[in-house]
């Protein structure tokens, strides 16, 4: 019996979570800001899934911003406090299938009528997109988020 023991005792040990090989990917996605001020209604209820290997839903996003342009690539990095690279895609490129046409048509209308799209790079095959619009008077960028599996 005491073989059984000790067997036990080792599949325990080597089961145990030691938090060796955790990686940032997790914790850095969540550390980019994206709500700092409130978030309109409509962009609320969109219920949308992005289609990668993770088929995330597309979250609000709504960050103070007094610019009067669109942020670029690098203003955006700082809004989202994140040091991670980031692109800027066309509407075509992010939606060559007119798959997400009601999320960038919500964006649209939140904004100034016109959404931007952001890739956020986390690694290799981890990215979040960031469909964004400008809220002069609400002074924000104001839009929807998902995040992507892309290997």
């Amino acid at each position: 019996m005491s073989s059984d023991e000790a067997y036990s005792s080792f599949l325990d040990q080597a089961n145990q979570d030691t938090g060796v090989g955790k990686t940032s990917t997790q914790s850095s996605s969540a550390k980019a800001k994206a709500i700092d001020t409130d978030v309109p209604v409509s962009l609320q209820k969109i219920e949308q899934y992005y289609e990668s290997e993770a088929d995330e839903p597309f979250e609000p996003v709504s960050l103070s911003w007094s610019g009067n342009n669109m942020p670029s690539e690098n203003e955006f990095k700082d809004l989202l406090e994140h040091g991670s690279e980031i692109s800027t895609l066309t509407a075509q490129d992010f939606d060559p299938r007119g798959q997400y046409k009601n999320v960038l048509e919500a964006v649209e209308k939140v904004g100034d009528g016109v959404a931007r799209v952001f890739r956020v790079h986390h690694g290799s095959t981890r990215a979040e997109y960031y469909v964004v619009g400008l809220d002069k008077k609400g002074k924000k960028v104001v839009g929807l988020k998902a995040k992507a599996v892309e290997s």
